[in-house]
């Protein structure tokens, strides 16, 4: 499966580009909005591309030609105000969404929030504004002719994975490492028990596989 990472220079999308570059079942082009990001990236034998979420439909969509699937892990990150958190972790996703489908990339997995199917769970909650982003570009996803997956990480850390998870439609609380979550996503690629799901993830007692399996 040819595959479009959006997000590829972020903390999670690095893990991802390491998985793809290795596997045998994927081929990646990474997505990035910087020259020189993408320069990194070619160097280490990774194709790259260079598109801005802040651009138009067509810029992604020409940067996701000719792939099957688009996996997103791109985000504003927490420096920046409700602007650019509505600018790319809403319009940024939808556009992609839509770009996918002009393209014909028919997979489509995101990386979501915790709980972000679940109003009440962050209606006090500090960085609402990233919440209700996440929350409608998971609808839209989830409205669109894409076969989806939704992965709502808890937590996040940069420690080693371990490669145990729990995944479910509702978990309490938690956390995940990083890496954690970058296995997921690219096992969910092939998974058809993640297809057109959406799910919380944190740290467990299961094998990713085993999971994944068992949504």
């Amino acid at each position: 499966m040819k595959v479009l990472l959006i997000g590829a220079n972020g903390q999670i999308g690095k893990h991802v580009v390491d998985l793809l570059q290795n596997s045998t079942e994927h081929t990646l082009r990474a997505m990035v909005r910087k020259e020189d990001q993408a320069e990194t990236l070619k160097k280490s034998g990774v194709e790259a591309v260079v598109a801005n979420l802040e651009g138009s439909v067509d810029e992604i969509a020409e940067a996701a030609s000719g792939c099957d699937a688009v996996i997103f892990t791109a985000g504003s990150g927490g420096s920046t105000g409700a602007d650019k958190t509505l600018l790319v972790d809403l319009d940024g996703a939808i556009k992609s969404i839509e770009a996918a489908e002009k393209a014909g990339a028919n997979r489509f997995v995101i990386v979501s929030a915790f709980q972000a199917h679940n109003r009440y769970s962050w209606a006090d909650n500090p960085i609402k504004p990233y919440m209700v982003a996440k929350h409608y570009a998971d609808k839209a996803l989830e409205a669109s002719d894409l076969t989806y997956t939704i992965i709502r990480p808890g937590g996040l850390l940069n420690e080693a994975g371990t490669g145990k998870i729990s995944a479910a439609e509702n978990i309490k609380s938690g956390s995940i490492p990083r890496e954690d979550v970058a296995k997921v996503v690219v096992e969910s690629l092939n998974e058809e028990k993640t297809h057109n799901r959406s799910f919380d993830l944190m740290s467990g007692e299961t094998s990713i596989s085993d999971a994944l399996k068992n949504i």
